[in-house]
């Protein structure tokens, strides 16, 4: 079946709809890639989540930087994120810019890095052979990829896969409750005890 030209503007509103009921526990969140910060609006207005926006351009951010509702958009590449603490965040998000970034896995350390323990990670990208694919020509990531980066940066229990007729990928993934080496260590111990 042939998909038109405006796919993803069709399911736009349904995708942030979606974005939201994930992340509506988060009360501290981290936008990679924000653009204008419609997304991030729509999660401080729906959820009460305090939302700080970063992107390497700031062409598209809305003239007030920091914003009713508890957003905040700055300029700033992703891959150094030293304004904001380890563990300060209780969810990351980045939609339709993972595949703009230029040191990916980078980005995703540094995701790790703010992210509370428990915290959670969503990236919403286009695929390779995607419909974004034919339009736009860019460099993608197939949802194999993703996932692989994301546990090489530390995350767990990671989720990728396509949606809306496989035209995106919608990859999850969380840091864990306690470090991995006492998680690997509780874990051994468990199976000496079993034995």
């Amino acid at each position: 079946m042939e998909l038109p030209d405006d796919f993803y503007e069709r399911i736009k509103e349904r995708l942030y709809r979606r974005i939201c009921r994930e992340l509506q526990l988060a009360k501290r969140l981290l936008d990679i890639g924000c653009g204008s910060c419609k997304l991030d609006q729509l999660l401080a207005d729906r959820n009460g989540t305090h939302v700080i926006g970063v992107d390497i351009s700031n062409a598209k951010f809305p003239e007030n930087k920091t914003r009713s509702g508890g957003i905040q958009c700055r300029k700033r590449n992703a891959d150094n994120l030293t304004f904001l603490k380890d563990g300060s965040i209780d969810a990351v998000v980045s939609v339709y810019a993972f595949h703009e970034m230029n040191n990916a896995l980078k980005v995703l350390k540094e995701a790790h890095r703010v992210l509370q323990r428990g915290g959670r990670l969503l990236i919403v990208d286009f695929p390779k052979a995607s419909l974004a694919q034919r339009l736009w020509n860019e460099n993608y990531y197939t949802r194999s990829q993703v996932a692989s980066m994301l546990r090489q940066a530390g995350f767990i229990d990671v989720e990728s896969r396509a949606i809306f007729q496989g035209q995106l990928i919608w990859a999850l993934a969380w840091k864990a409750h306690i470090e991995q080496k006492a998680r690997q260590a509780s874990h051994n111990n468990r199976k000496r005890k079993l034995k």
